[in-house]
């Protein structure tokens, strides 16, 4: 079932930072004074609006920020390109600008990815991290995927919804090839991201990921060990990392089978890993 709407219309507004004048909704309330927000991270060509049901299910106990990040929905572009590293400071710097810090971060695909290394750049402002359908590799990819990111032109998403929800809200709706031409190049520009680094995320961590989705399992599981998970719990005890991997799930299409299109699902493990307490400090690996 659908979660029904709260009955209260989200706080909206625009972030003027880092060169973008960054569009923001908050959603739900917190659930007492020690409560943090949750910030909610979108794929590439999505926007504020493409997290479906999940977002009201996430903001019946909690409350919630969704961003359109640099040239994607309401926000402005900039002259630079889209990268991850970029995008995570332009995260960071939306929690600042709201006084929201420390958050719960939630991303998937291109913001599981930017929630990856906002754990790295600003882990101060991350209280657990979320990375869906996201690799910290460009090899963790599935192949096909890599060898169709090339074929990708603007006149692919020619009178497709993506195109069509774009020019509904743009700023500039006629800016999309530009979109399109630095996501491109955004995918096509092989990354590695260091171990060391990954591992060095103070924040617990969840991975989620389509057992049919983009990102190979086997990366899954190996971002799932870098980040202290993979350990027999019954002797070693928990660790400070989750794994869930969802059935009979792809990546975004056929209309049903998106990770996103789990949010039942979805909700269900997020709220109970977000909802954990706080593990006792010590290392992730």
């Amino acid at each position: 079932m659908i979660p029904p709407a709260t009955g209260t219309a989200p706080t909206t507004g625009y972030a003027p930072l880092n060169g973008l004048e960054m569009y923001y909704e908050i959603h739900g309330e917190a659930a007492g004074p020690d409560a943090v927000p949750v910030l909610l991270l979108h794929g590439a060509y999505m926007s504020t609006g493409t997290f479906g049901p999940l977002l009201p299910a996430l903001a019946e106990t909690r409350q919630v920020v969704v961003c359109d990040l640099q040239g994607h929905g309401r926000t402005t572009d900039a002259d630079r390109p889209i990268t991850y590293e970029g995008l995570a400071d332009d995260a960071a710097a939306l929690l600042g600008h709201l006084g929201l810090a420390p958050a719960d971060v939630v991303g998937y695909s291109m913001g599981g990815g930017v929630a990856l290394q906002l754990g790295v750049r600003s882990p101060e402002v991350v209280r657990r991290l979320v990375v869906m359908s996201a690799s910290y590799t460009s090899d963790g990819m599935q192949r096909e995927l890599l060898d169709m990111i090339p074929s990708i032109s603007p006149e692919v998403f020619a009178g497709t919804p993506i195109e069509a929800g774009y020019r509904e809200i743009a700023p500039d709706p006629d800016r999309f090839p530009m979109l399109v031409d630095k996501l491109k190049t955004l995918d096509m520009t092989p990354f590695s991201w260091p171990p060391e680094a990954i591992r060095a995320i103070p924040a617990p961590t969840m991975i989620v990921v389509g057992d049919a989705d983009a990102i190979r399992l086997e990366h899954a599981v190996e971002l799932y060990r870098l980040r202290g998970g993979g350990a027999m719990g019954d002797l070693a005890g928990l660790s400070r990392a989750r794994l869930a991997v969802v059935p009979g799930t792809t990546h975004y299409m056929p209309e049903g089978r998106g990770l996103l299109d789990r949010w039942d699902w979805l909700c269900a493990v997020l709220t109970a890993f977000l909802d954990e307490p706080e593990p006792e400090p010590g290392p992730t690996g």
